[in-house]
């Protein structure tokens, strides 16, 4: 190992360590989802899809 890989290592290591604490508080402490959050998620997951099989039907034409 040289040192960029050791330095990357601890950089990575140092960046888990500070965002860790972060995300366990947000997970803890975030919204809880309601009935009517699913059907707003879904519509431009469904949208995005419905777009991206568009393109590859008029790709693969």
């Amino acid at each position: 190992m040289d040192a960029m890989q050791i330095a990357s290592a601890i950089f990575l290591i140092l960046v888990l360590a500070f965002l860790f604490p972060r995300a366990k508080h947000m997970f803890l402490n975030s919204p809880k989802a309601e009935s009517g959050d699913w059907s707003s998620a879904l519509l431009p997951l469904i949208a995005v899809v419905g777009f991206v099989v568009i393109l590859i039907w008029l790709v693969s034409q």
